[in-house]
């Protein structure tokens, strides 16, 4: 899934436990991302603004990366050396807009995802793309993203090293740091737990300690 590539770059562990072991829970921060995402998502809405196409929850893969996902929004412009639109006059060059709580961020977690976005969409619709947006909600920016040759390297490497993690069923020991505070599942992947002791056994010793 696209929306691993968030995840992946964040924390390994915390993708393995989500896409592997499918565990999840939620905190206000994912809370207040959902909602956000849940106001975006209506595939029945196209906007036509200022001369803009704006097609909402568009579902993309790639088949050569092997991905898949959603578009939060993208955005069809006029353009000279854009493409062609089923029943849709002209041409028009196309830039994913990927929706975010917060600010903008200094590492390139949420520039990866939309990178990927990016490559789906080049090679479902044969074209290439520039550049891309992120609307960050908190103070209501859009960053606008250049697609240069070492985002797509770094996007394509994580992607082949996600798909190495998933054949594998690999899930990264702890790495605790200060990201681990604010992550929705510090209680599941109990950073606290010392390197030597699996999650399993961990929790079968408390649970014993509870019941004697």
């Amino acid at each position: 899934m696209i929306s691993g590539i968030q995840h992946f770059s964040f924390c390994r562990r915390q993708w393995a436990l989500i896409h592997l072991e499918e565990k999840w829970n939620e905190n206000h921060f994912t809370a207040e991302g959902r909602v956000i995402h849940e106001r975006v998502h209506d595939s029945n809405i196209v906007d036509y603004r200022n001369g803009i196409i704006t097609y909402r929850d568009m579902a993309v893969k790639s088949s050569e990366l092997g991905i898949t996902g959603q578009c939060d929004a993208v955005e069809f412009v006029p353009s000279e050396n854009g493409i062609e639109l089923f029943k849709k006059p002209g041409y028009w060059s196309v830039q994913p807009v990927e929706y975010k709580r917060g600010t903008i961020k200094l590492d390139n977690c949420d520039r990866l995802q939309v990178t990927a976005q990016v490559l789906c969409l080049e090679e479902m619709f044969c074209c290439n793309i520039d550049c891309a947006f992120i609307f960050y909600n908190e103070n209501h920016r859009r960053e606008k993203i250049e697609i240069s040759q070492e985002l797509r390297e770094k996007t394509k490497a994580m992607i082949n090293e996600m798909h190495d993690y998933y054949k594998r069923g690999y899930t990264p020991k702890v790495k605790k740091g200060k990201k681990c505070k604010n992550c929705s599942l510090k209680d599941i992947c109990i950073p606290e737990l010392p390197q030597k002791i699996t999650v399993e056994n961990y929790l079968k010793i408390a649970y014993e300690d509870k019941n004697i």
